[in-house]
């Protein structure tokens, strides 16, 4: 049966970075929830604007759609999302295949130093407090685990692999 990671948490947490190395590890196919948002989405976060759960809602059902038409045809996935409410993560959750969180956690602090000198990425730091209010840690019932972002991504890949019985994969 097809499994899909989503690797979670708050902006500049190394979702990315994180997925991507598993990605190379596991040879699963990756893809950024960035990817997904509608273009009003990206243009009110790059103003400071945070997105209500309505616009949420669509992006968030295009990324399950996305990683049941992977499982359909075979494939498992990782996704790089921030996943921050449990009400999300069970909209996600409703793909087809098993689907686990990795929820990537540690200091804010951290987070906001992450954002202040990354490029490219159009989340400001101004947003980083309206994540972390909306961050909803891993319920004991949901399938996954959590991993301190600090780590190196290699031992922080290692102990993904090991906590999800992956590590034979």
């Amino acid at each position: 049966m097809p499994r899909h990671l989503v690797i979670m948490g708050a902006a500049g947490s190394g979702k990315t970075t994180v997925a991507t190395t598993l990605s190379e590890h596991l040879g699963w196919i990756a893809a950024e929830a960035d990817e997904f948002h509608a273009a009003a989405s990206i243009a009110a976060m790059t103003s400071g604007v945070p997105l209500s759960d309505d616009d949420r809602w669509p992006w968030l059902e295009s990324i399950r759609g996305w990683m049941s038409t992977q499982a359909r045809n075979g494939r498992s996935t990782i996704v790089a999302c921030s996943a921050l409410k449990r009400s999300y993560r069970d909209v996600l959750s409703g793909a087809e295949g098993r689907v686990q969180f990795v929820h990537l956690d540690g200091a804010p602090d951290v987070l906001a130093k992450r954002m202040e000198t990354r490029r490219g990425h159009y989340m400001p730091v101004s947003l980083l407090p309206s994540q972390l209010e909306a961050l909803e840690p891993l319920d004991a019932d949901e399938d996954g685990l959590t991993v301190d972002f600090l780590e190196a991504p290699g031992h922080i890949c290692a102990q993904i692999l090991q906590g999800l019985l992956l590590a034979g994969s």
